[in-house]
């Protein structure tokens, strides 16, 4: 039996409210979402948080949940996706806030350098929908039509975002990549 043949007979479990059956979904696509998640949240914790909100979100509204292909790995992409986008807005809104309050006295800088290269950051720059594309699309390699159901738009919208979302990417990594490089390895 095929993983998305389990995925739709454990989703159809989960939906009437067997929590093991919704155990081993989440078994079986953890490493996946948390893999995915280290594409566009800056730490390890943070990705602990997307993997965790993405389940509760999953089991929260299992019922509305759309399988694409019997399997439920694009929608939770999707969601992952959209938790780190949260995540990050939520990290801009309390670095904002905190940027507001005096100093204290003898304070040293403290801010966290943010890892993955300037491919990720090209990547967390991008807006929701295009980085939607790009991660179904390009980084886990689902096809248009698939993307296009996890999304619920046509697949034509799929192809002219992704379109757009590569021509932000290029123009974003080369003046990066530019800045990065050495005069040795230039």
């Amino acid at each position: 039996m095929s993983a998305d043949a389990d995925d739709a007979e454990d989703w159809e479990r989960s939906v009437a409210g067997d929590g093991e059956a919704f155990g081993r979904i989440f078994d079986r696509h953890r490493d996946r979402i948390a893999r995915h998640s280290r594409r566009l949240v800056p730490n390890a914790h943070e990705v602990d948080d997307v993997v965790a909100v993405t389940f509760l979100e999953a089991w929260r509204r299992r019922q509305q949940v759309r399988l694409v292909d019997q399997s439920v790995l694009p929608w939770l992409l999707v969601t992952a996706t959209n938790t780190a986008q949260n995540l990050r807005r939520s990290a801009r809104r309390h670095r904002a806030f905190l940027e507001r309050l005096p100093e204290p006295p003898d304070a040293s800088d403290s801010t966290e350098s943010i890892e993955g290269g300037v491919a990720m950051d090209a990547l967390r720059n991008l807006g929701l929908s295009d980085r939607q594309v790009v991660v179904l699309c390009v980084l886990e390699g689902f096809s248009t039509n698939e993307a296009a159901t996890a999304l619920g738009v046509p697949p034509g919208t799929i192809k002219s975002r992704l379109s757009r979302a590569k021509r932000r990417l290029a123009h974003q990594v080369r003046p990066l990549a530019q800045l990065t490089t050495t005069p040795e390895e230039a």
